[in-house]
């Protein structure tokens, strides 16, 4: 069984890396991977549905317009349960607090530990 995940983030090249680094989970169907260039975009995307079944938001913290921590407020106002980890280049503790006050399930800083999202990524309900 599939389910999706929702990567948002403004630089193009984060998705072509998300693509290799998933590239054998695709392959056998485990993960679904979806891209947003933008909150806006991801908040179009999930009005919209996304299919299969979406397990969680990978988020930047840093975007033009909408920020990641604003997207994560909307998030959890209209999809409470819906787990959102935050990734950032910038690790302090400031943004790492506000993230947790807006219920982000995990932060996690750049470059990815792709070993350990994937191990993250294993223990959330339906993955």
């Amino acid at each position: 069984m599939s389910v999706s995940i929702l990567v948002v983030d403004d630089e193009p090249d984060v998705a072509e890396l998300f693509r290799q680094r998933f590239r054998r989970e695709a392959r056998q169907g485990t993960y679904v991977m979806h891209f947003a260039s933008s909150g806006e975009d991801a908040l179009l995307k999930l009005d919209n549905g996304v299919d299969p079944q979406l397990i969680v938001i990978l988020s930047d913290i840093n975007m033009p317009g909408m920020d990641g921590l604003t997207l994560l407020q909307k998030i959890k106002g209209r999809w409470p349960e819906l787990p959102v980890m935050m990734v950032t280049a910038y690790g302090d503790e400031e943004r790492q607090r506000r993230a947790d006050e807006y219920g982000a399930m995990d932060f996690l800083t750049k470059p990815v530990d792709f070993d350990l999202l994937k191990d993250r990524l294993r223990q959330l309900p339906g993955a």
